[in-house]
């Protein structure tokens, strides 16, 4: 490579093009968001819902859902939101995201 092309280069790299992709007009790729269940903003109670109905959640995934549900079988149903933080994998945190999402209302 000559100096003028590595001038050049340098030019366009310090202006913040690259010269090795092609620049387009088109939009950026749109991520993808979650659709049905996940996309949910239902309250989810922590007595009744199955693991995967924990898992929609927002942080929680299906491990940390099965945990929560391995601790209601073991200990019995929640009876304040907060014992949640007694789940393994789930601190204050996550609990502060959690909270408007969940209740511990008596199974009907």
């Amino acid at each position: 490579m000559d100096r003028r092309s590595f001038m050049l280069i340098l030019a366009i790299a310090l202006a913040g093009a690259s010269p090795l992709v092609a620049q387009t007009d088109a939009a950026p790729p749109k991520t993808s968001k979650p659709t049905g269940a996940a996309a949910s903003t239902q309250v989810i109670n922590l007595n009744t819902a199955t693991a995967i109905q924990i898992a929609t959640l927002p942080g929680i995934g299906p491990k940390t859902a099965d945990l929560i549900v391995q601790y209601r079988q073991k200990n019995g149903n929640f009876k304040k939101v907060e014992e949640i933080m007694n789940v393994r994998g789930i601190g204050e945190k996550s609990f502060l995201k959690l909270k408007s999402r969940i209740t511990v209302s008596p199974a009907s």
